[in-house]
């Protein structure tokens, strides 16, 4: 199995106006998006060209929203459990790896 081209644990990821889980991950491998629970189990999936993704002006800077097959989802890189520098560029790190895994809309 090939390395994941970016991976992120400890993401809160909301359907809005319901959070879906607190400590989830983020994981883009083999041209997919994948957002999964704690657990492991899968939210959704979808090749990075279909997904759409950016940050809000409104958002803070380690939020991110993104479409995966039609569903708009709020992810916070939140892995320290705080507000800091960390997350903000854990945030910038997912937009750009999605970007170069092709799904750059």
């Amino acid at each position: 199995m090939a390395e994941p081209e970016f991976s992120a644990r400890g993401v809160r990821i909301a359907r809005w106006p319901r959070s879906l889980t607190r400590a989830g991950e983020v994981r883009i491998e083999d041209g997919r998006l994948a957002l999964l629970t704690s657990y492991g189990s899968e939210i959704d999936s979808a090749p990075v060209k279909a997904v759409r993704a950016g940050r809000p002006w409104f958002a803070k800077g380690d939020e991110t929203v993104a479409t995966v097959n039609g569903t708009r989802y709020r992810l916070t890189m939140d892995a320290a459990g705080e507000d800091d520098a960390r997350d903000v560029e854990q945030a910038g790190r997912f937009l750009a790896a999605l970007r170069r895994a092709g799904g750059g809309r």
